[in-house]
């Protein structure tokens, strides 16, 4: 059933609905986008009895590829900061950069643990160490509280296993070791640029610090016994193995398909002749696709023929095979495809091709340890352990740890899963072509105005109703159905990063994280929006120039 509504009016009642329900009636995210994912799956085209089960179906493989990996994380995060491992991280960067370079420190201390925890977690954790720093400097107290954001909104909106960049990982076909990598790299300038704005808004706006509720209780003059913290290395474990593992198996992917094991090389062809009488006569399906691409058989060399198949098998579309090769590598495309040639001409004619080589078999083992739910899983069974070294708890207590954890990932599950079967649903409602016609590849660059257009939609999204995950998410499905038309030019790891730094700009008031970051550094509402505002801009923007140049320098493809 095709439906008599133009897409991008789908479109904008989806988008009125999400933004209408959190802001206008203050519901749960969830509630929102999965009410948005149905009505714009009732409005969009296909069969009246799969329009709601479809988005059941979103819904469930959304939240089966990131659910496991949300709730060890969330596990990890808690573990952390219960058994000081995050208190011994902050302090070795302290120790390691000195008083005098301590916003470094904070930064640098936000940058690696919003890794695996929370954003507000995170904050919670680093703002007190900023008190303490101000009172024995007595000075740079802005400077202190917008280091600790520099560093860890950058890696919570851009390196997964957070909800957000791992979403947009999973929607654009990013591979989490790549997604990981090149959102460490651009965010790192992002971070520093955000350092240096924060250095100059504190000389602008000196503001000292100011107590909280409580504070004077908390500053008698008796001080508290030291806590014994974990080591460095114990401590960086449950950070640094899930990153490793997932980078490993990336770089034995790449490695392996660099191999390209199902091109053609000349002595895979044996019986040249035999080829041209059997694509002569072709007129659909993976034969014809190839008599477009041969040379005139009269002295051809088996190179040139061999080297002719291989462009022909480059095509993502045309031998019509069941796998989706709009995103996938090129050696992927080309196994794909030699497959189809393969079953359309007999062995007498094209060799079978080997491609359970040495480094394709050390790949296939790097996917199953890089697993980012395997990883993670490793990941939390370290930090569930640590915190057990160090805390000796009771059986309740551990057990209260471990459910609080989960109810917090869950809650964040429940609102990824709903904006992944929000984004599918826009695919469904043919967004993508919509603005294909208006946006040609031939006059975006090659899908550079993909990434300003994910980057804008993010920031309007991230405006309108303050969840940067929101945000991002739901822009993500949208730039995904997009992409899925278009050539990109680049890898579309960049599109994520792109649509991360959107849903850095644009905090203010509805933004929870704005009124964590105001209370808990006793800032006031005006104080807030006149320095954390404009330098999560700065992130954003930034985060968005490092991402155009890397796709034009760096293209991954």
């Amino acid at each position: 059933m095709e439906s008599s509504l133009h897409p991008f009016l789908i479109l904008g009642i989806g988008v009125a609905i999400v933004i209408g329900m959190i802001i206008g009636l203050r519901l749960n995210a969830f509630v929102a986008l999965i009410t948005a994912a149905l009505t714009v799956s009732l409005l969009a085209p296909g069969a009246v009895a799969d329009k709601v089960a479809r988005v059941a179906t979103a819904f469930g493989g959304t939240a089966g590829g990131i659910g496991i990996v949300i709730a060890m994380a969330a596990i990890i995060g808690d573990c952390l900061m219960k058994s000081g491992a995050a208190d011994r991280i902050v302090q070795a960067f302290l120790k390691l950069l000195g008083e005098k370079r301590s916003p470094i420190a904070l930064a640098g201390s936000g940058f690696v643990l919003s890794i695996p925890v929370f954003f507000d977690t995170v904050f919670y954790l680093l703002v007190p160490l900023a008190r303490s720093l101000y009172r024995s400097t007595k000075k740079n107290y802005l400077l202190y509280i917008l280091a600790i954001s520099a560093g860890g909104a950058v890696t919570h909106t851009l390196v997964p296993p957070t909800p957000g960049p791992l979403l947009m990982a999973q929607q654009l076909g990013v591979d989490l070791g790549i997604m990981i990598g090149v959102g460490c790299l651009i965010g790192l300038p992002a971070a520093i640029a955000g350092l240096l704005f924060a250095a100059f808004i504190n000389r602008r706006m000196p503001i000292g610090m100011r107590a909280l509720p409580g504070e004077e209780a908390e500053d008698s003059s008796e001080v508290p016994s030291a806590r014994v913290l974990p080591g460095l290395w114990v401590s960086l474990l449950p950070i640094v193995l899930p990153v490793a593992l997932i980078g490993l198996s990336t770089a034995l992917e790449t490695r392996a398909n660099a191999e390209r094991a199902a091109q053609v090389r000349a002595a895979d062809l044996r019986n040249i002749a035999a080829l041209y009488a059997a694509v002569e006569g072709a007129t659909e399906g993976p034969l014809a696709v190839v008599k477009t691409y041969l040379p005139m058989e009269e002295g051809v060399p088996p190179e040139e023929v061999a080297a002719a198949l291989n462009n022909a098998l480059a095509h993502r579309t045309a031998f019509g095979t069941t796998a989706n090769l709009s995103r996938a590598n090129l050696a992927i495309v080309e196994r794909e495809n030699r497959l189809v040639l393969e079953k359309a001409l007999p062995e007498t004619v094209l060799a079978r091709h080997v491609w359970d080589t040495p480094k394709r078999k050390a790949s296939d083992l790097g996917l199953l340890y890089g697993n980012a739910n395997l990883a993670l899983l490793l990941s939390a069974v370290i930090a569930v352990l640590l915190y057990v070294r160090q805390c000796r708890p009771g059986k309740k207590e551990f057990s209260d740890l471990i459910e609080s954890s989960l109810m917090s990932g869950g809650l964040i599950i429940l609102i990824t899963a709903a904006g992944g079967a929000f984004g599918a649903m826009l695919a469904a409602a043919k967004i993508g072509p919509a603005i294909e016609a208006i946006f040609p590849a031939s006059a975006c660059g090659g899908g550079l105005m993909l990434i300003f257009l994910g980057f804008g939609i993010a920031a309007l999204l991230k405006f309108a109703q303050g969840s940067t995950t929101v945000a991002v998410i739901t822009a993500s499905g949208m730039i995904a159905a997009m992409a899925d038309v278009m050539q990109l030019g680049f890898h579309p790891v960049y599109l994520a990063t792109a649509i991360g730094g959107g849903g850095l700009v644009g905090a203010w008031m509805n933004d929870s994280g704005f009124w964590i970051v105001a209370k808990m550094s006793g800032l006031t509402e005006m104080e807030a929006l006149k320095s954390w505002t404009p330098m999560l801009a700065v992130l954003g923007i930034t985060t968005l120039v490092f991402t155009v140049i890397f796709s034009i320098v760096m293209p991954l493809v």
